[in-house]
């Protein structure tokens, strides 16, 4: 975590030197909003679903993309994702990523989206080229965007805001004085509302909420839940429960994520000494960032699978990812759904009868 972050959850008192700037920046945004919906021709072929959030960093948005396809795919839609491949690299755009796609190219999140749900990830900066390119030759009925709440080109059908109940908002500033990218009352508009964390936070935030503007007693309670570790040189699993690695063994734990303390929280309910080695967010990670650590099966080296998908080309045998397995109400899928037009068999799809 950065200094300024550091200070956003601090609530660092300096922090108020900033306030102009982050008034000129909110003033700035709500112009670009307006400019950009009107800018809007037309609206998609198909419904578009935008999972997002109003703060810097990570709060769990790519574990509800991959539910969210999944529970879809169920459903019988043939759903694409569409994402602006942060951290990748490729020449030439839209770009397709699949399984074999460079993590290089595609960036870490679409690479991860793509290998669990095997479903078409399109990565580009513009959006709206994305969308286009994912229902014309992937002739998808159903776009799900990996972030882009703030994306304004992208008319949409739904939007889901996540929210870290760990960090949850910091010190509720706009920044630079603070992590939002939205003010809180942003989220009065979204359509869903979904909670990362632990049931304990999740708690002691609801008896808090007046200091949220009373959105997180709105909010769904996302059941994010670790499962097993996945060696990354030969497929082996261990579950997460439990003692998984041989007693004495050290978890050296490295990741490139927004929010790294979730991640070592987890690794904290075991029964072993852990190290921590946080890098920045998206971090590209290389063979030499691993030399000074232990390079025999006592001691693994354990990290998320986003970071694990960079790891892939050089992972030696004591690289270990944890799978998290996120798990949607059914009702909340149902409910969802009905916003939706029914998918049927010829690829076209139907009204949903009226009411009354």
């Amino acid at each position: 975590m950065s200094f300024l972050e550091r200070a956003w959850y601090k609530n660092s008192t300096w922090l108020y030197l900033l306030r102009p700037i982050s008034y000129l920046f909110l003033t700035l945004a709500k112009r670009r909003r307006t400019k950009q919906q009107s800018q809007i021709k037309t609206k998609p072929k198909v419904p578009l679903i935008v999972v997002g959030n109003i703060s810097a960093g990570g709060t769990g948005k790519t574990p509800l993309v991959i539910a969210l396809v999944n529970a879809l795919k169920k459903k019988g839609f043939n759903p694409a994702v569409v994402s602006r491949g942060y951290g990748g690299k490729a020449q030439q755009y839209p770009l397709s990523v699949d399984d074999t796609t460079d993590v290089l190219l595609s960036g870490d999140e679409a690479k991860l989206i793509a290998s669990k749900t095997s479903v078409p990830v399109v990565v580009d900066p513009n959006r709206p080229a994305a969308v286009k390119h994912a229902i014309k030759h992937h002739k998808a009925d159903v776009i799900i965007s990996d972030d882009g709440l703030q994306h304004y080109l992208m008319a949409r059908t739904i939007e889901i805001a996540v929210v870290d109940g760990q960090r949850l908002f910091g010190n509720g500033q706009v920044f630079p004085a603070g992590p939002l990218r939205e003010p809180i009352s942003r989220l009065n508009e979204v359509d869903y509302i979904f909670l990362n964390g632990k049931k304990d936070e999740i708690e002691n935030l609801k008896s808090l909420d007046q200091q949220s503007q009373g959105v997180i007693g709105k909010a769904v309670e996302l059941s994010i839940e670790p499962t097993y570790f996945v060696n990354q040189s030969t497929g082996e699993r261990k579950p997460y429960f439990g003692a998984p690695f041989n007693m004495g063994s050290k978890l050296q734990a490295v990741t490139g994520i927004g929010n790294p303390e979730r991640f070592f929280s987890l690794l904290d309910e075991l029964p072993y000494d852990v190290t921590r080695r946080a890098f920045a967010d998206h971090y590209q990670f290389q063979s030499s960032d691993f030399e000074g650590f232990a390079k025999d099966d006592k001691h693994p080296i354990v990290m998320t699978e986003k970071d694990a998908v960079k790891c892939a080309a050089f992972a030696a045998k004591n690289f270990w990812s944890l799978r998290i397995e996120l798990k949607l109400p059914e009702e909340l899928v149902e409910a969802l759904l009905s916003q939706l037009p029914t998918p049927t068999k010829t690829g076209k799809k139907s009204a949903k009868p009226a009411s009354g």
